[in-house]
């Protein structure tokens, strides 16, 4: 009698509970994809305990999966190669009751995708909500947990969205970019955060709540769609920013866990130490590697645990989908090395198998050489192999600070300062196996603002954009940066997200225009431009091999080069009139008797000893 009762009890919820199918993920897929097998996770109340089949031509449920929590069942779909597209009756039995999910299986279709970026591009990166706001109705929403928008608080959400990004690409193409990175379109349905005693909001989408769903303050997926198909009708890439490493607090399966280890489960909560070092340090403790991978982000944050099989699908199925569907040409990859590295090498080569083109680089926020290394194909006899094609160069983006900060000073012309900064960590290129896939930057949305970080000395700005694009990898540049916006993190990083002036509804200045902005900030776009744009149409600057000579008396020289032509970039970073004799540089400037001046257009008639003013970077295309 006992033991009855105790399964009437362990059964009574289960008879109680109206079992349905409340969601689907993926929320659709396609016929032909590279891999034939998707796995479906099927969610709603008791959900696990239906018996599953589908009816599909072409379709093949191979096995069902149940974990602890019985809301869940994961089904193994094999789609064979001549599967009808057409709708897949999901059908779960319980006793003499079924209940239908109806799941689209579609034909692939012909729009771009999975294009790349290459060292041929130059990438604009931009924070949708603080862009432009094309459709101020979507701003807020009431139904959702933050339902705030105010642009006089710098925290909360200001209102920029898809459409509004759409409807500035034009300006983009005319400075020159071919790439646009935005920071996370996916749904941050989170709270305000207390962090630090300010409350603030998911503004930068970095706290995914639905994958399957773009934000609908940005306007939606339908608009995400339109922006990428807008961009690539005017030539211009898509990157897509993605994480894997976290969730936000508020994301549907946290609030309802499939299993205890979907997370990173520690005794008491546990924050990553956000060092990096013991991940390649032989030496290192295990318990200091375990902190640094599976500690939390931050505790609104919650940490995924890739190595369980259901996550890692997830994750993966959802970087192949949102390729499919919205066409998306490149991956940038949020908090790389915080993530299960196996892992990221299986997503990465999923991703390679069905798209080969496309290029994936994640954020390593680290400031050596070996440790970038690590997380991106190299050439170092490490126990553990990336197969990362990019990664963002943060150590060439260190180097040129540092350089840069040195400009015009004794330390220009010091053993270690300077520009040998830029050259020494360029002369460890070795180690990558193509250091052209790196992503080359000199700031972004969790740094200081570039001309703040060079005491906004107009000089130093353009030096080192000059540096920045002409060297080898990919340049990506900031919102912003090419109209003098300014300012540092602290106190906040909201003071390094300002709104794109004329970007907003009664904006006093549109800096989107000649007109609207000042004689300075109509310098630096068109020094942005000029540079840009001649990258872009000569691929020497932007392809060529790179030579670079050891810097001497603050003068910093190097040249890019293939059959075609040879560009050569001379730097004076002392703060006087340099003449720069050239017998030096036979070997890349034999045969050379002249030159255009690429910034300015003037024409130089002897290259025998060439003038460099006071810190200035000179880009001279060499001729005979």
């Amino acid at each position: 009698m006992k033991k009855l009762l105790l399964l009437l009890l362990v059964l009574l919820p289960l008879l109680t509970i109206a079992q349905s199918i409340t969601r689907v993920n993926p929320t659709n897929w396609w016929v032909g994809m590279q891999e034939p097998k998707v796995q479906v996770l099927v969610y709603g109340p008791q959900a696990g305990t239906l018996a599953y089949s589908v009816n599909h031509p072409g379709v093949t449920l191979t096995e069902t999966h149940t974990v602890e929590n019985p809301n869940y069942a994961f089904l193994d779909l094999t789609i064979a190669p001549d599967a009808k597209p057409g709708t897949v009756r999901l059908v779960g039995r319980s006793g003499n009751k079924l209940i239908t999910h109806k799941w689209e299986l579609k034909a692939r279709d012909n729009r771009p995708k999975g294009q790349g970026v290459t060292d041929a591009d130059l990438i604009y990166l931009a924070m949708p909500d603080r862009f432009v706001n094309g459709d101020p109705r979507n701003d807020k929403y009431a139904d959702l947990a933050d339902p705030n928008a105010d642009r006089a608080n710098p925290f909360y959400r200001h209102g920029g969205d898809l459409q509004g990004a759409a409807q500035r690409l034009d300006y983009l193409q005319d400075l020159g970019v071919t790439a646009v990175w935005l920071t996370p379109v996916i749904e941050n349905n989170q709270p305000l955060t207390d962090e630090g005693g300010t409350m603030r909001s998911a503004y930068h989408g970095y706290g995914f709540t639905d994958h399957y769903t773009v934000d609908k303050r940005l306007g939606g997926n339908a608009a995400y769609l339109n922006f990428v198909q807008n961009a690539h009708s005017l030539g211009l890439k898509v990157v897509q920013d993605a994480v894997y490493n976290h969730v936000g607090i508020n994301h549907w399966f946290v609030k309802d866990l499939p299993s205890k280890d979907w997370l990173h489960q520690w005794p008491s909560y546990t924050n990553t130490s956000y060092r990096y070092q013991p991940i390649t340090d032989p030496h290192a403790a295990k318990i200091d590697r375990l902190v640094t991978t599976d500690g939390w982000f931050v505790p609104f944050l919650p940490d995924l645990n890739q190595q369980n099989p259901y996550v890692a699908n997830f994750l993966i199925q959802h970087a192949l989908w949102s390729v499919e569907n919205f066409g998306v040409d490149a991956w940038r990859i949020d908090t790389y090395l915080y993530n299960d590295q196996p892992f990221m090498n299986r997503c990465n080569a999923a991703l390679l198998a069905q798209y080969p083109n496309i290029h994936i680089f994640g954020e390593s926020w680290v400031n050596n050489v070996v440790d970038q290394a690590y997380y991106v194909r190299n050439k170092i006899d490490f126990p553990f192999k990336s197969n990362q094609p990019g990664a963002l160069d943060f150590v060439l983006e260190g180097g040129m600070l540092a350089a840069l900060k040195e400009v015009g000073t004794p330390g220009a012309t010091g053993w270690d300062n300077g520009a040998q900064r830029v050259y020494q960590a360029l002369s460890q290129d070795a180690v990558y196996q193509d250091p052209g896939k790196l992503v080359t930057f000199l700031d972004n949305h969790d740094h200081n603002r570039y001309l703040s970080e060079v005491g906004e000395d107009v000089a130093k700005y353009k030096m080192g954009l000059t540096w920045m694009l002409t060297t080898r990898g990919i340049p990506s540049i900031y919102y912003g940066t090419e109209i003098l916006m300014k300012n540092y993190k602290d106190p906040s990083d909201a003071e390094v997200r300002r709104d794109f002036p004329g970007g907003f509804p009664g904006d006093k200045d549109d800096k989107f225009t000649a007109a609207g902005r000042t004689a300075a900030e109509n310098d630096a776009f068109n020094f942005v431009r000029t540079l840009a744009t001649y990258r872009r149409d000569h691929p020497t600057l932007s392809s060529g091999q790179l030579m670079q000579y050891l810097p001497e008396n603050g003068l910093y020289v190097y040249f890019r080069y293939d059959a075609n032509g040879t560009v050569m970039v001379a730097t004076n970073t002392t703060d006087k009139e340099a003449a720069l004799p050239t017998a030096r540089f036979s070997e890349r400037m034999s045969g050379f008797t002249k030159a255009k001046n690429v910034l300015t257009s003037e024409a130089v008639t002897d290259l025998n000893t060439l003038t460099l003013p006071a810190k200035t970077a000179v880009v001279l295309e060499l001729g005979k």
